[in-house]
């Protein structure tokens, strides 16, 4: 049974800002939708993150069908889903399949696909992603092996390349562009809405730059463990609206919500006393200047308040229009590092699929040599002589095809040994066998 990968990738580079945004609403339900809606599916990944959405999969069907039995599974799902039809995505994916999609997924886990090159965040994301898939039950071992192989050349490229380095995250290239509207970090007013992982690196950032004012806001009610752990204040939901109103930087980084969460009734919020325990920010003598930075997806902020006087609105399609242009030493140190990596899993996979044929052939011959031993036995091989010279033929004749085999296979030939095997000695490989070996080795 032939076992083919198969990736759908949307990305800032093939899709639209809004696009992205809609497809990353319910990212969880589609790899579970898929194993459901197709038998050959055997396994599936999803990758949702602010600039990509990618489905990894892996289908048993031949390997003329695959791609577009796979693509058509893949965008049934994401139709149930998401809701968007099939023909909206026309144009905004492309497909991986086979030897392909190794390279692209190391790629990307590089940050060699990301807007801002060499970008820390996408590892994480990936491992979350092969996390998801188990906890959701629909990995698979060849999936296993590709996202573990990922990470692995991921941090190959981190610790030998200054890609990381040269690169810069969506959070600092933010707050970047923020530089040349903020003359002293300290004297902002920042409200920070949200508490994941982005929440931490944003807040981390902020005090690199100098902030000290910083309070923070979680939809999904977390501020306060969030606040106590790193030192700053704890806006309730009652007066969310009143410190929004008051703050001079805004950063919305929450996928707690699919709705936005800040709006322009947060920004025009009456003036009001503010409760104990909150922030004391007195009035603006001069006339408001706010910054508001959104690194949601789906969107955090309406698009609105852009249209309120004296705010500014950063989001992330603006950010990516000012990504930096690559390192090319870098990238090119990298991509080299990605191609020897997918080519060494892909001669490993190539490898165990020839495996179960390897091992039937070995097997049929042997079996073949110890009932000639057993005949030379009862004739009176008294000395061993002939059952060793059998021994020594049977592996003398084993040696050569199994070394072609593994060659053919690092070609990406290995059905032509497996049909060779059916032809001469008609010997078929026992699916099951096929499937342990598969699992045993990924």
């Amino acid at each position: 049974m032939d076992f083919v990968l198969l990736c759908l990738t949307a990305s800032h580079k093939t899709a639209s800002f809004d696009m992205l945004e809609r497809l990353s609403r319910t990212p969880d339900d589609v790899a579970p939708n898929l194993l459901r809606l197709t038998s050959c599916v055997q396994g599936a990944v999803v990758l949702s993150t602010c600039n990509r959405f990618e489905a990894y999969v892996e289908v048993d069907e031949p390997v003329t069908a695959a791609g577009a039995v796979g693509v058509e599974a893949v965008l049934e799902a994401i139709e149930q889903s998401t809701g968007i039809p099939t023909a909206e995505l026309d144009g905004a994916y492309e497909v991986h399949s086979g030897r392909r999609v190794a390279e692209h997924l190391f790629a990307v886990a590089s940050g060699l696909e990301s807007v801002v090159p060499g970008e820390g965040e996408i590892a994480g994301q990936v491992r979350r992603a092969l996390t998801a898939a188990r906890e959701d039950g629909t990995t698979s071992p060849e999936l296993e092996r590709l996202f573990q192989r990922a990470s692995q050349a991921q941090r190959k490229v981190k610790n030998v390349t200054a890609l990381g380095r040269a690169g810069r995250s969506l959070v600092r290239l933010s707050l970047e562009l923020a530089d040349s509207r903020i003359a002293d970090w300290s004297a902002e007013r920042v409200l920070l809405v949200g508490t994941g992982a982005y929440a931490a690196v944003t807040l981390a950032t902020l005090r690199e730059r100098g902030a000290v004012d910083i309070s923070v806001h979680s939809p999904s009610g977390r501020a306060e463990l969030f606040a106590d752990k790193h030192g700053i204040t704890a806006v309730a939901d009652a007066d969310y609206a009143r410190v929004a109103s008051r703050s001079t930087l805004l950063i919305t980084c929450t996928n707690a919500a699919e709705e936005p969460v800040l709006g322009p009734e947060h920004l025009q919020a009456p003036s009001a006393p503010v409760a104990i325990g909150c922030p004391v920010h007195a009035p603006s003598t001069h006339a408001r200047s706010q910054l508001v930075i959104d690194l949601g997806m789906p969107r955090n902020v309406d698009p609105a308040v852009a249209q309120l006087e004296g705010v500014a609105l950063l989001d992330l399609e603006t950010i990516r229009l000012h990504a930096p242009l690559e390192e090319l030493q870098a990238t090119d140190a990298a991509r080299t590092i990605v191609r020897d990596a997918a080519d060494t899993f892909n001669v490993l996979g190539d490898r165990q699929s020839v495996t179960p044929a390897v091992v039937a052939f070995r097997s049929h011959i042997f079996a073949l040599m110890e009932a000639e031993i057993e005949r030379a036995r009862a004739r009176g091989d008294e000395d061993g002589r002939v059952e060793q010279a059998m021994r020594h033929l049977a592996g003398v004749l084993t040696h050569t095809p199994t070394t072609r085999a593994h060659e053919l296979a690092a070609e990406g030939r290995g059905a032509e040994f497996v049909a060779a095997l059916e032809t001469i000695y008609g010997i078929t490989p026992a699916a099951d066998d096929a499937n342990d070996v598969h699992a045993a080795t990924a």
